[in-house]
């Protein structure tokens, strides 16, 4: 059986370079996926509505410099809610390749940058979830 994917999408922060997540969402939605886009966020909000929507998948975008800082918190406070152990996290965008490991270590399932391809990212998304899911 094949579960519907729940995705929540979002821009970390105040960040307002929103194309390649609304390149994402569209994606998740042409590969079945049900996708809630949630825009411009905070990490605590984020997680709540992850939380309030019971999704799969968490996907954020950051191209600001603060993807350390705020993506951190999104897991630390994906971790306080519960809801870190089934839920899978996602983040893209540019950053400096050594931070690729340095969020991979605070969390994240799946770490993007520019050169990652659709089929890439599709794969992996789905992966990760029926990966995560009991």
């Amino acid at each position: 059986m094949t579960i519907k994917i729940r995705a929540l999408l979002g821009k970390l922060g105040i960040d307002v370079h929103n194309r390649g997540i609304i390149t994402v969402a569209e994606m998740f939605r042409n590969a079945g996926m049900e996708v809630i886009y949630f825009g411009n966020a905070l990490p605590a909000q984020i997680a709540q509505t992850a939380l309030q929507e019971d999704v799969d998948l968490v996907g954020v975008s950051s191209l600001g410099g603060a993807h350390l800082t705020l993506g951190t918190a999104l897991i630390q406070e994906a971790r306080r809610l519960e809801i870190f152990d089934h839920t899978v996290f996602l983040i893209g965008g540019v950053f400096p390749p050594q931070d690729t490991l340095r969020l991979k270590e605070a969390g994240f399932d799946g770490v993007f940058t520019p050169e990652a391809t659709r089929s890439e990212i599709i794969a992996a998304a789905q992966e990760l979830v029926h990966a995560k899911k009991p």
